[in-house]
């Protein structure tokens, strides 16, 4: 086990400060103890941010080239927490430089890209370095305990799942053009949030075979272009110019899970105006059905046949130590103390610290860059199938075999 371990977050926006937190608080949780966690540098090209974030989440410094974290010998673990389209550039760099990587989702923009990252993953695992990608929602208490009983018998075979994410970021048109507004059709809505759903899906109802019934809609075609930098949701002075919009603002499909017998249907939008966070999963299955709502994440809704019909439909479960990942994962982890998205965070670094730590009795591992490849694959489908006009098409195959995070009890 190391001795110490100096981590670096690159990006300092919304969810680069969910990482900064998330390394310093995971030390906490959990049990055995970890070795000293060094919080080293927060790196960002916009300097007043970089600088304001180390300081409120007490890292040591701050830099504005990803080249400086990787050429620190002071750095061993790094979340990349930016654009999709620097994805490849900055993780290769950090790989051949030594450092270990969690990359936030989706993997990439292209397919090619995120294949060449999983071979360079590949190459630096030879080395005994750690990449993985953040399939953060694997890590919600309820859709682990909806995982379980799915796989108890309690629940049983699913039949089929229905899952939203509606979000309302772009639902406004005064909100500025940015990079989540540029890009081919299925990098838009499909790959912000979609890729998270398809994960989650997956995570319940087994891997996705195929697709069918793609569609993009581009709801708000023309964004304002923005005379400053300014985070998701703050106001910044306009140029008075416009710029298209060139991927989807809304996509639905269906799919095929499993062995072909389980079906379901996925639809993300980012302007769904009132929903900010709207991820929703339903799973039927042979002995009942099993819901969460991520703006109800402290509970799921459970309905079992053998409650009979007078007393059917859905009754809440309030989650507690007797669900995963909740014993030991909160500094006060008492029935009904509630629970959030931002331990999510928390319990994905901490599982990344176990890996690198190699602690003898880790959190279940993060997504390799192979589950990331593969996820990117179904979003890649999705978008040919939009493309054909809904035809169904399969996902296409990732040849070595991925290993994705259990339900940790």
């Amino acid at each position: 086990m190391s001795d110490s371990i100096g981590v670096a977050v690159i990006g300092a926006g919304m969810a680069g400060k969910a990482h900064m937190a998330a390394w310093r608080n995971a030390p906490s949780l959990f049990a055995p103890t970890l070795p000293p966690v060094r919080l080293v540098s927060i790196g960002d090209v916009y300097e007043p941010l970089a600088a304001e974030a180390a300081q409120r989440f007490g890292y040591a410094r701050h830099d504005t080239d990803w080249r400086a974290v990787a050429e620190a010998d002071d750095i061993d673990v790094v979340s990349v927490v930016v654009a999709n389209t620097l994805h490849r550039e900055i993780v290769e760099g950090l790989l051949a430089a030594g450092k270990h990587v969690l990359c936030e989702k989706p993997l990439s923009d292209s397919l090619d890209d995120a294949r060449a990252m999983a071979s360079a993953a590949t190459e630096a695992a030879a080395r005994g370095l750690v990449a993985r990608v953040g399939f953060t929602y694997r890590r919600a208490p309820g859709l682990a305990a909806i995982k379980q009983l799915v796989e108890d018998g309690t629940l049983g075979r699913v039949l089929h799942v229905s899952a939203r994410y509606w979000t309302d970021y772009g639902s406004s048109p005064d909100v500025p053009f940015s990079w989540r507004f540029a890009g081919a059709p299925g990098t838009g809505a499909l790959a912000d949030v979609g890729s998270h759903l398809a994960y989650v899906a997956e995570f319940l109802a087994g891997e996705v075979r195929s697709v069918n019934g793609g569609m993009f809609t581009t709801a708000i075609t023309k964004r304002p272009i923005a005379a400053g930098f300014a985070l998701r949701g703050q106001t910044v002075p306009l140029t008075g110019e416009f710029a298209d919009v060139e991927n989807d603002d809304y996509a639905t499909c269906n799919a095929r899970f499993g062995d072909g017998s389980v079906v379901g249907s996925l639809e993300v939008s980012r302007v769904a105006t009132a929903h900010p966070n709207g991820l929703v999963i339903e799973v039927f299955c042979e002995n009942g059905a099993a819901r969460w709502d991520q703006e109800r994440a402290s509970e799921i809704g459970l309905a079992l046949q053998s409650d009979g019909s007078r007393l059917g439909g859905y009754r809440q479960v309030v989650l507690g130590p007797d669900h995963p990942y909740v014993a030991g994962g909160m500094a006060m982890d008492a029935p009904g103390v509630g629970w959030g998205q931002n331990q999510m965070f928390e319990y994905q670094a901490r599982a990344f610290l176990d890996e690198v730590a190699g602690v003898a009795d880790p959190l279940p591992a993060n997504a390799t860059f192979d589950d990331g490849v593969h996820n990117m694959e179904i979003l890649d489908a999705v978008a040919r199938s939009a493309a054909a006009g809904g035809a169904s098409l399969d996902v296409r195959p990732t040849e070595t075999v991925r290993t994705t995070e259990g339900a940790h009890a």
